[in-house]
């Protein structure tokens, strides 16, 4: 590991956690190192991430609290606690409204969460955040999950013709090999971990079955 990595550990173990309190002791900013700890944790430890953003949290350094809101709400799906989830994204839009500076995915994790789930006394809310931020979407991932949640929110109620057009539109975005970015060809492709909605979605569109 290198020096920097110290608070990039995608593991935890007793010795880890040693060392990391050790370095975090005599760190001046302990803020960021709790909260970037806490988001390479989200997933594989949520439990220590929650833990280490609740100590985050009470240091009340406000900076980066819409990306540790994103960070807290990847923790909690990983735990399977949705609602918790729902909660802490629509924190970290909240706080984005306050501190307009900096911006998380939290505009897209939150609705194509819901949609997702087939949350539909959600839906009006999310379908208004999609809309509100439409103008932020840079990468393919990005508009295929703009444009599933759509399809899905319109097939809930009935707007087949709605569905269709979102749906094939997401299924375009899923099928794209270059981001648009010439110097980051690869980053925000649609990864492979979607194809179970891509199939939900190809009927949808009127697209024909492979």
């Amino acid at each position: 590991m290198s020096r920097d990595d110290w608070f990039r550990n995608t593991e935890w173990t007793e010795s880890i956690e040693r060392a990391f309190e050790e370095k975090l002791r005599r760190a001046r900013r302990k803020s960021q190192y709790l909260r970037i700890q806490a988001n390479y944790l989200a997933e594989s430890h949520p439990i220590v991430a929650l833990r280490l953003l609740e100590r985050y949290f009470r240091l009340d350094e406000k900076f980066d609290w819409a990306q540790a809101y994103c960070d807290q709400a990847r923790a909690f799906l990983s735990l399977g606690r949705i609602d918790d989830a729902i909660t802490s994204y629509e924190r970290a839009l909240d706080r984005e409204v306050a501190f307009p500076n900096l911006k998380t995915q939290a505009y897209i994790e939150l609705p194509f969460l819901i949609a997702t789930r087939h949350l539909r006394e959600r839906f009006e809310r999310t379908a208004q955040v999609l809309q509100d931020h439409q103008c932020r979407l840079a990468f393919p991932v990005d508009r295929f999950m703009w444009h599933a949640a759509l399809a899905l929110i319109a097939e809930s109620r009935g707007d087949n013709s709605s569905a269709s057009e979102h749906a094939s539109c997401a299924l375009t975005e899923a099928r794209q090999h270059h981001s648009g970015f010439r110097f980051h060809p690869t980053v925000g492709l649609v990864p492979n971990q979607y194809q179970s909605l891509m199939d939900l979605l190809t009927p949808m569109s009127g697209e024909p079955l492979h």
